[in-house]
């Protein structure tokens, strides 16, 4: 594990995280982050460490190893304030009250697979991407 960098854990067969993790690639220009699929060997150790119920959250997890995890609205939240720019302007959902904004998460998360489809298998990064995914 990289010294400093912050895991996002996701779900690797669904169509929206991994495009939300290519959204993140893009816009990730101090090379904060390091990807892992939930259903890969490190995804569910870091699960298993830190006692995640995936019942409960299965789609994005991002832990600060050593510091604390984000799950839900908390880790999309957490992810887009390391953008800089006007990316921090999601800051302000910070104030709406944690239930409403993961109300607004588990809507998304329990339809992901009917409106924007899975994989049969977890993404394979390309081999200049490779450097970035865990495991």
């Amino acid at each position: 594990m990289e010294e400093g960098k912050k895991i996002i854990l996701f779900d690797g067969v669904c169509n929206l995280c991994n495009g939300a993790i290519q959204f993140v690639i893009k816009r990730d220009k101090k090379d904060t982050f390091r990807y892992a699929p939930l259903q890969s060997a490190i995804g569910e150790q870091m699960i298993a460490e830190r006692g995640i119920d995936t019942s409960k959250t299965d789609s994005i997890i991002l832990v600060e190893p050593g510091v604390s995890y984000y799950t839900k609205s908390d880790a999309i939240l957490e992810i887009s304030s390391e953008f800089g720019g006007l990316w921090t302007l999601f800051s302000v959902f910070k104030w709406l009250p944690t239930p409403i904004r993961n109300g607004i998460y588990d809507f998304v998360a329990r339809y992901r697979y009917q409106w924007f489809g899975r994989k049969d298998a977890c993404m394979i990064p390309t081999p200049e991407l490779q450097a970035k995914f865990l495991g």
